[in-house]
This record gives structure tokens, C-alpha cells and sequence, in this order.
């Protein structure tokens, strides 16, 4: 065995090592008293090492480049991320001893950035998020380097008939409910990645549930579910919920697994977001508001359809990244957002704690 097969081993080992020391994600349930009937569960993926849903992405997206072999000893590796990719990346990066550069817009919150820090990462900041790509790409050359691509290798990296992704862990965690079957999944899209991997699974295993993905107003994903014809945003004015919602339909994006897609305003979003933090007694991030509020909108056609069930949705990540920004009374009035009316709103889909 050469000496890069044996670093690709030893890499390989090291990484299903920290996977194995670590316990799944909870699954909280809540029960809505205002839906008799039906249930909401959040698959709390806040509670992984790196703090999002994303820890699982970038654990896949590594393994896949070193099972490629386009990961070596000596390899930069590059990512263009919105923030909590990256931080997860940088994570694994360290891990192995590589070099880490994160290619991510002017506006993503400080706190993500200091995570990225933190991990060893360095940051490479754009002022037009559309050039990440080229950016990322580009560092990758001038370095000899390896670009992660997350928006093309998402869908595939992941193992959707199983090996423990998010889908069989939601199936599993729910199996001595009520409702065992979820109606309804709901998450976000930022690459595409969970939702392609949710869908597949679904059919793969032959259940009845349906998979809803929670948008931004602002993004072209919906409108290509709608209509395939359109595959990028005219409008430079993209959505403030990090994370989720693109310009561009990503490589990764698989609209035909998806049931459902639900358009969601910032300020709606916020306003979920708000609302959770209060239920829970602690803090969750935006995009976790906008699953919520396509959650909301779900329960309520099921409850007109006389429909019994569960709905599952992620907590994609803390809020405490999101203090500068979604939790800062300046910012908000400095963005416009009316936040209470979507709210008050969810306050009263989730009642009050028991």
C-alpha cells in the first residue's frame, strides 16, 4: 500500500471514528393542542459537534472526496458556503491536518465566521454571492487544492438508502409513536442534499409520507418546482435567511422528489423563528422558522382534510450564531421586517409549553 493510500485510510478511520463517538440527534416532539390529532416533531440537529444540520453534509462530502481519492496529505481544500457548511468543513479539515479556506459572502453573520476560525479555517469574503463558485474554483487551481463544491455533490455524497442519514434516523426515532408514518417532512434547500436524500429514502422504503421543502420568497427553487423552465433569479435581491434559498437551481436540487414547496417571506420566517425560541425556552435559527411555518401551513390543510398524523421538521441550527442579526432589534429595524404578525401566528399554532 502506498503512503497516500495509507493517509486516505487512516483519514477514513479517523472520521468514522468521530461519527462513532457521537449520538444521534434528538427528535422533540411537540403536541399542538389547537390540532387534535396531529403532532410536530424537530429533529434537532443543532446538538451535532459543529452545531447544524450541515455536520452531517460535510462528514459525507469528505469521506466522498477521499473515497475519490481527490483528497490527499497535502491537499486546500476550498468550499463556497453561506457559513454553517463551512464551519462544519473546517471541522473535519482540522481533524486531518489540512489547510481550510471557506469562500463565503459579504453579509454572512460574524458568528459563523468566528466558528470558522476557530476550527482553523480561513475566510475568503465576496461581495456578490453569485461569484462563490468561480471564487471557490479558482482558489482550488492556485493552490493545487481541492474544491468541495457542495451544491453539486451534495445529492450524491450521501448514502440515501440508508447507512444512518437523516431520513432513516427520522424513520427509526419515530417508530413507537402514534403516528410512526410521518404525513408530512418538511426541510429547507440550500444545496438540495437533504431534501434529495428525504425524498429517495421515502420511495426506497416505499412510505406513504410526503416531503414538503420550506423556501425563501426570494429564491428560484419553488419557482423551478413550479415551472422547470426557470433555472435562475433575475433579481440580485436574495433572501436574509441563511442557508437555504439560491439564485441559481444547484446540480443537487432534485425538484422531482419533492411533493411540495412552500414559499415563505423573511419576515415570516423571523417571526416563526421568534416564536419557536420562545416554546422551546432557547433559541433556533432562521431557516428553522421557515420550516416551521410551512409546518403550520400543513397542519392546517390536514386539519380541513380531517387528516390525523405527524409532521417532522428539522432544527437546522442554534440561534445564537444569528445574535448580530435575526436577534438584534437594530438590525431589524434597520431591514424593515415585521416579524410580530407571523409570530403571533405561530405562537398560537404551537400553543403554550405543558
Amino acid at each position: 500500500m502506498s503512503d497516500r493510500r495509507r493517509w486516505v485510510a487512516n483519514a477514513v478511520r479517523r472520521i468514522e471514528a468521530d461519527f462513532n463517538r457521537s449520538a444521534d440527534t434528538h427528535l422533540i416532539r411537540l403536541d399542538l393542542d389547537r390540532h387534535p390529532g396531529i403532532t410536530l416533531y424537530l429533529k434537532d440537529e443543532s446538538s451535532h459537534p459543529t452545531g447544524s444540520l450541515k455536520h452531517r453534509l460535510a462528514r459525507s462530502l469528505f469521506l466522498y472526496a477521499l473515497c475519490n481519492e481527490w483528497i490527499g496529505p497535502d491537499t486546500c481544500v476550498i468550499e463556497a458556503s453561506s457559513g454553517s457548511t463551512a464551519v462544519s468543513e473546517a471541522y473535519f479539515a482540522k481533524m486531518l491536518g489540512l489547510r481550510f479556506i471557506a469562500v463565503v459572502p459579504a453579509a454572512t453573520a460574524q458568528p459563523k465566521l468566528d466558528a470558522i476560525r476557530f476550527h482553523g479555517g480561513e475566510i475568503h469574503m465576496v461581495d456578490d454571492p453569485g461569484t462563490v463558485y468561480a471564487v471557490a474554483q479558482r482558489l482550488a487551481h492556485e493552490t493545487g487544492g481541492h474544491y468541495l463544491d457542495q451544491f453539486t455533490y451534495a445529492e450524491r455524497a450521501t448514502d440515501w438508502r440508508g447507512n444512518n442519514n437523516i431520513a432513516e434516523s427520522i424513520f427509526a426515532q419515530m417508530a413507537e409513536e402514534e403516528y410512526p408514518v410521518p404525513a408530512w417532512i418538511v426541510c429547507g434547500a440550500g444545496t438540495g442534499g437533504t431534501s434529495a436524500t428525504i425524498g429517495r429514502y421515502i420511495r426506497y422504503q416505499r412510505h406513504p409520507s410526503r416531503l414538503c421543502v420550506a423556501d425563501p420568497e426570494q429564491s428560484i427553487f419553488h419557482r423551478h418546482h413550479a415551472d422547470r423552465s426557470q433555472v435562475t433569479l433575475r433579481s440580485s435581491h436574495m433572501s436574509r435567511i441563511e442557508g437555504i434559498g439560491r439564485a441559481r437551481v444547484e446540480p443537487s436540487f432534485l425538484p422531482g422528489v419533492i411533493d411540495r414547496m412552500i414559499a415563505v417571506s423573511d419576515a415570516d420566517s423571523i417571526g416563526a423563528m421568534r416564536a419557536l425560541s420562545d416554546r422551546l425556552g432557547r433559541r433556533v435559527g432562521g431557516s428553522t422558522g421557515t420550516n416551521i411555518w410551512a409546518c403550520l401551513h400543513l397542519a392546517e390543510d390536514m386539519e380541513r382534510a380531517g387528516e390525523h398524523g405527524s409532521i417532522v421538521t428539522l432544527l437546522c441550527d442554534a440561534g445564537d450564531r444569528y445574535g448580530c442579526t435575526y436577534y438584534d432589534e437594530d438590525w431589524i429595524a434597520a431591514q424593515g421586517i415585521n416579524w410580530s404578525p407571523g409570530a403571533d401566528r405561530v405562537a398560537h399554532f404551537l400553543g403554550r409549553p405543558s
